[in-house]
């Protein structure tokens, strides 16, 4: 229900601010009226504390960015974080009120009361603080090197009170303060040569003893924002509805163009939406920086697939929108977040339906011949939300739309889980076939303008004004994670008619339309509202030559491979094949094989120059085939890998994914000398409840068979061909101040059984000091081999599993003997026993001394067969440029004595590198699932 809120009785809060722009801080005197506006006698009240999250690097907000693998917050100076200090609060009577932080609400204030507050009583406050302005380097809120300003959420600021309680929400940096609404009155100085604007209205301004003082003032506000610049940084855009302020600017969209394109934008979202409350909107350019157009943004300059005023234009439509709409709807941004999301993707949809329909998602690229037949080039503009969303669901990492947006991962907080909001909201409109939502949007924009709402209003204006039944969109689309797949199960015709049956893949029953087609023409749409199970379905045929479920992808179904038959006769396959140079976005048209020329390296076979064929696609599938054949120009000879697997997702399990493999390789590991490689392996992969939780657990069981050809040069006796059985778990979790993981594996084979383990751990202490510790431990079950080649290795294992990238594996001098894998031993000193055939048990630490120059150190010992155990050391100089990727070890002194005065130093340094295009990708997406 609507809870009515009288607009002349909001609180009210003055605000003196004086800015010191040297040691970037701001001296704060407010004096703040509270009105009990509900229905509770209150003793205490709650007051929003952002900006003090900044102070602390183990704060919330401190955790998100560990969480999310930024650095930058965690390694920051003190004197780049912001902090909230030297709070003081007062009453009408000049006595001090007791106040405190709560301790799972570092964020917000709690005042305590001397006396109770009943329902519609006021109390007046007064407080002083300092606010220690952060950089804006961590989240584009803060001051820059240039000494401009941009403020949002600094001062304190009433807590939204609602369900008989303050709302309590610390500062996740995603812009959802949940505050009351508010008038204000703002008081700031500032220097003279800067500038101060606002969304808030100017009452005047004037300088002073070398100061310019400003006075600000509105009325009915969730927030404001303030920035301070130079006096040409911001420019004001009016019309007869509203003053549009923005620094948003390009320099290849000149100022008439701008003037044109923000005009267009203001007119057209007041009519979709209703008439802004205030005179003024701030567009900076900072808005856009922290909420780009992802897609967009990603695309380097010179390819210019879009004119330059339509990507100035789209860009500024997003961040207006999302302004407009955080500004004036007054919901609880964080539990409601969908709402604010799904308005703003389905007005985007609309404008680009309106201005600038027949679009491609790529623009003008796709009126190249190169890349005529890709989808990624011609898929229509706001095609493109759908695929994103559904790169997420194909991972079994989407979310429900009504999860509270801090528990949300970063792509689907940023990208997916916005652009299935919108979507949505656009599928309900569709199958309304009335403009349900058309209608709805600005009528409960109109409601939140004096009332304050939760999602469930918006759910009732909808099942008010719809024609038809929709409780299903809130229960499949909007409350759940549930999919979406129907196939024909049976379609024939007559010369009139076509009757069918439809298959729902996956038991969710939500309405799906039926489209008729003449060669490409749309002739017939039909909505199918449920779906009893053996239901036939007779339609007109009007002419139609294929019939297909979903045409216009209205719904946001998991496969659309399968949507569609053919009306002209028997065909062999539906789907024929369609090879392609690069990878691609899905077509369900077509059967997509893409072929890519590839080039490798090792030692043995020299450059091998390959065609790699597989069906991967962007989104991911079901069964996946990649075979890699190729041709060594060392041994002359054809060479080549391949792999199958199917997936199987689970979407309701922790058990969420298991993955059927057959691996195959055939290189050559000698001079001269091949290997088969066969491994069919199961792997297992689980996530707890919690999907922003980086910890990862696999269990992986695999058979390895290895062939290989005897070699004169390396092949040690009963050791060319052998087949393993392992089963490995791993439990880890990776953030960028705290890293760890478990595993164990052990290992079956006829002459030989193991059992052996490891733990990592690296913590990035608040000093930015980086400590780095690994321990191993290795024993054989049984050892019947005659040789060291299946033993545990001190410093370079052999890799009998060929598992790992060794670029010449067999080498025992000369700089690809250097190579180092993290693996057994994983000592960087070599010693005259290198391999253990009983047991083994080592530590490798490793601590920075500056930036990523490291020092490390190396003991542990080992046993083998009639012979004593023996300990053994080394440490030196890590330089650790990209852990685990790229990294140079440089040993100082060990057991083997002074390695550095040693002859043939250089033969000692050990170097970790990864070229494995793969695992190098992670290092850039792992902070965004």
């Amino acid at each position: 229900m609507l809870l009515p809120m009288i607009s002349l009785a909001q609180h009210q809060c003055n605000i003196i601010a004086e800015i010191n722009h040297e040691n970037k801080t701001i001296s704060v005197v407010q004096e703040l009226t509270f009105f009990n506006q509900t229905n509770d006698t209150l003793n205490n009240i709650v007051l929003n504390d952002w900006m003090n999250a900044y102070g602390d690097k183990n704060s919330e907000i401190g955790k998100r960015f560990a969480d999310e693998f930024e650095r930058g917050f965690h390694l920051a100076s003190e004197k780049e974080r912001g902090r909230t200090e030297n709070i003081t609060i007062l009453n009408e009577e000049k006595s001090f009120l007791t106040w405190e932080r709560d301790e799972n609400s570092a964020d917000v204030i709690q005042i305590r009361l001397r006396e109770k507050l009943f329902p519609n009583e006021k109390i007046k406050i007064l407080l002083t603080y300092s606010v220690k302005i952060p950089s804006g380097q961590f989240t584009k809120y803060g001051y820059d090197d240039n000494g401009k300003i941009y403020l949002k959420d600094w001062f304190l600021s009433p807590a939204r009170y609602e369900n008989h309680g303050f709302v309590k929400n610390n500062n996740h940096n995603l812009d959802d303060i949940t505050n009351a609404v508010c008038d204000y009155e703002l008081h700031v100085t500032t220097t003279q040569n800067l500038e101060a604007f606002s969304d808030l209205d100017e009452v005047k301004s004037e300088v002073i003893n070398n100061q310019k003082k400003y006075h600000f003032s509105g009325k009915n506000r969730l927030a404001f924002k303030l920035l301070i610049g130079t006096k040409n940084e911001f420019e004001s855009f009016k019309n007869e509805k509203i003053e549009v302020v923005t620094n948003f600017r390009d320099e290849r969209v000149d100022d008439i163009q701008r003037a044109i394109v923000i005009d267009k934008i203001a007119n057209w979202v007041q009519e979709k939406l209703g008439n802004y409350p205030n005179q003024k909107i701030v567009v900076a350019k900072a808005d856009y920086e922290r909420n780009p157009f992802y897609g967009l943004n990603q695309l380097p300059a010179f390819i210019a697939p879009f004119p330059d005023q339509f990507l100035y234009e789209i860009k500024f439509l997003k961040t207006y929108l999302n302004n407009y709409i955080h500004s004036t709807i007054n919901l609880n941004p964080r539990n409601d977040n969908w709402i604010y999301d799904g308005i703003q993707v389905y007005l985007m949809m609309k404008y680009i339906d309106e201005f600038h329909p027949g679009t491609a998602m790529m623009g003008n690229v796709a009126k190249l011949k190169i890349f005529r037949g890709y989808n990624l080039v011609s898929l229509d503009f706001n095609g493109q939300y759908s695929y994103f969303y559904m790169l997420m669901a194909r991972k079994n990492l989407d979310q429900p739309l009504n999860m509270p947006k801090d528990k949300l991962i970063k792509f689907n907080e940023k990208i997916a889980s916005k652009y299935r909001a919108g979507l949505s909201l656009k599928y309900l409109n569709e199958y309304s076939e009335n403009g349900l939502v058309d209608k709805i949007i600005p009528e409960f924009y109109s409601l939140n303008l004096k009332q304050q709402s939760v999602s469930s209003d918006f759910e009732q204006l909808l099942k008010q004004n719809s024609t038809k039944k929709i409780d299903w969109f809130f229960d499949k689309i909007i409350n759940s994670r549930e999919t979406f797949d129907y196939k024909f199960d049976m379609v024939s015709k007559t010369n009139d008619s076509i009757r069918f049956r439809l298959k729902n893949k996956t038991e969710t029953h939500v309405p799906i339309p039926i489209y008729g087609t003449k060669k490409k023409e749309i002739v017939f749409k039909k909505w199918i509202d449920a779906l009893p199970k053996d239901s036939i379905y007779t339609i007109s045929k009007n002419n139609a030559d294929k019939i297909i479920i979903n045409y216009k992808n209205e719904v946001p179904e998991f496969n659309l491979r399968n949507n569609w038959r053919s009306l002209k006769g028997f065909r062999l396959s539906n789907r024929p094949i369609k090879f392609i140079f690069f990878k691609d976005l899905e077509d369900p048209n077509y059967n997509q094989i893409v072929y890519i020329p590839t080039l490798e390296f090792n030692l043995y076979d020299g450059f091998y120059p390959g065609m790699r064929f597989h069906n991967k696609t962007i989104l991911d599938k079901p069964f996946i085939f990649d075979v890699n054949p190729s041709y060594s120009t060392k041994t002359q000879k054809l060479t080549g890998r391949g792999t199958i697997f199917f997936n199987q997702f689970n979407r309701d399990s922790n058990l969420y994914h298991i993955r059927y493999l057959l691996n195959g390789h055939y290189l050559h590991y000698a001079p001269e000398a091949a290997y088969i490689k066969l491994m069919p392996a199961i792997y297992f992969r689980i996530r707890p409840d919690d999907y922003r939780d980086n910890k990862t657990q696999n269990i992986i069981v695999k058979q390895t068979i290895i062939d290989r050809e005897k070699s004169d040069f390396t092949t040690e006796e009963n050791t060319e061909n052998y087949s393993v059985f392992s089963a490995k778990y791993y439990n880890g979790r990776t953030e960028i101040t705290n890293h760890y993981n478990f595993l164990t594996e052990t290992q079956f084979a006829k002459d030989f059984g193991k059992l052996q383990g490891e733990i990592q751990y690296r913590k990035l202490f608040n000093n930015n000091r980086q400590l780095n510790v690994r321990l191993f431990a290795g024993t054989f079950l049984y050892n019947n081999t005659k040789s060291s080649f299946f033993d545990f290795g001190l410093d370079r294992p052999t890799d009998y599993l060929f598992e790992s990238e060794y670029l010449g594996r067999s080498e025992s001098t000369g700089l690809f003997s250097q190579q180092s894998i993290v693996s057994d031993g994983f000592f960087k000193s070599v010693f005259e026993t290198r391999f253990a055939n009983r047991w083994m048990a080592t530590t490798n630490i490793s601590c920075n001394i500056w930036n990523w120059i490291e020092v490390y150190s190396d003991f542990g010992a080992f046993k083998n067969k009639d012979i004593p155990t023996k300990f053994v050391y080394g440490s030196g100089i890590r330089l650790n440029l990209v852990t685990d990727y790229f990294e140079l070890y440089l040993p100082v002194h060990s057991s083997n004595g002074w390695e550095v005065g040693q002859q043939n130093y250089g033969e000692k340094i050990r170097f970790i590198i990864t070229f494995n295009p793969e695992a190098l990708v992670t290092l850039f997406t792992r902070k965004w699932f």
